[in-house]
């Protein structure tokens, strides 16, 4: 974690139900994901059973799955059914997970055991082949395709074997490597060719593509986490993709969630959606009756149809100083990272959870001391 004091430490569920609020309430944010962060303070065999009831407890929107172990996946899909019912989740895509390939060509036991869970009950997988290049896959973007391109057909193939028609995602997670070091890089060309490239395998196949994000190598949110995760979610959107994870709050490759990157990744994530409405034709877009009263020499400021849409004309970010130098250094020159922690901890102030049925959330809390009571802790 980069906590909101500016320390980096390790994760507690409390940060992990803080990320699932502040999703909750980001409008650019639509599934409040999986593991958002690592709560170690609860033990390693009971902590996903806390963290699926964090995802239904402080939000309403679509959650993962547990993947670490078959009978956690069974767990997300018995949690799942107090919360929809047993036929509806039979029937229905309730939540989806990630299935990652253990690039080059392997899918391990515990991916393909929770595979099965998920896809016997007709939950949607994410076939992800997890591609450093260079390391577990060729350095060259074609060589890399090719190899994504055989783990994803193996992966999902199987999981109609499992169930016919369950659905599944055409995913990829690519990056590449410092020669010199090993070390993942982000925000790269290479690794945007391959998504690229990826995006229009998927098309071709007719699945949903997963690739993309807000990745980045650096350690705090400063210009290279910025212009690393701007190159990545530029082309997350861009490829065409329909389901991203690790958009907003990554940091250090993976390893750390920051409150501040998290409140700048979703105010960027605003952005794109905007940009991916595309261009407006309509009448009113076309402006034409503004032509006409402005004329020659003038200016657009005060005509009818600026004062009419000058509200919703532009995205305006709640983080951006766009202000003159003098009233920036009046207002304590503040840096974004400063604000981003204000309005973080202005929203967690505010937080008001969405309803949940008591009878649903009393059984959910049944059914979790009943899994917790029946093992030992365990920590590794």
């Amino acid at each position: 974690m980069r906590d909101l004091d500016g320390n980096r430490r390790y994760a507690t569920i409390e940060d992990f139900r803080n990320f699932v609020k502040l999703a909750y309430m980001a409008p650019s944010v639509h599934s409040s994901g999986g593991t958002v962060c690592e709560p170690v303070d609860v033990p390693v065999n009971k902590r996903h059973l806390d963290m699926i009831y964090s995802h239904i407890k402080y939000s309403d929107k679509p959650f993962m799955g547990s993947v670490t172990a078959p009978e956690r996946a069974e767990d997300t899909i018995a949690m799942a059914k107090l919360v929809f019912g047993d036929d509806f989740v039979e029937n229905n895509c309730v939540t989806l997970n990630l299935i990652n390939a253990n690039s080059p060509m392997v899918f391990d036991e515990t991916m393909v055991g929770a595979l099965k869970v998920y896809a016997r009950h007709n939950q949607a997988t994410v076939i992800s082949p997890f591609i450093l290049s260079g390391a577990m896959s060729p350095v060259t973007v074609v060589g890399t395709l090719t190899q994504i391109l055989a783990e994803v057909l193996a992966g999902a193939s199987f999981t109609q074997l499992i169930r016919k028609g369950a659905p599944v995602l055409f995913g990829t997670f690519a990056a590449s490597i410092s020669m010199q070091s090993g070390a993942p890089t982000f925000g790269t060309p290479e690794p945007s060719l391959v998504s690229y490239g990826a995006a229009q395998l998927a098309r071709r196949l007719g699945l949903p593509f997963r690739t993309g994000g807000s990745l980045c190598a650096s350690k705090v949110p400063d210009a290279q986490a910025a212009h690393e995760s701007a190159n990545t979610i530029n082309m997350t959107l861009l490829a065409g993709t329909n389901f991203v994870l690790h958009a907003a709050g990554w940091l250090e490759g993976g390893l750390v969630s920051s409150y501040e990157k998290f409140m700048i990744d979703q105010d960027q994530l605003g952005m794109m959606q905007k940009m991916a409405e595309g261009v407006d034709l309509s009448v009113e877009a076309q402006a034409l009756d503004a032509i006409r009263e402005v004329g020659p020499g003038s200016h657009y400021l005060g005509c009818a149809h600026t004062q009419a849409n000058f509200q919703t004309a532009f995205y305006r970010s709640a983080l951006a100083d766009n202000n003159s130098y003098e009233q920036w250094e009046v207002e304590g020159e503040k840096r974004i990272e400063q604000r981003a922690n204000a309005l973080c901890r202005s929203w967690l102030e505010q937080y008001e959870a969405p309803a949940l049925d008591p009878a649903i959330d009393e059984a959910l809390l049944a059914y979790i001391k009943e899994r917790k009571d029946s093992m030992p802790d365990a920590f590794t």
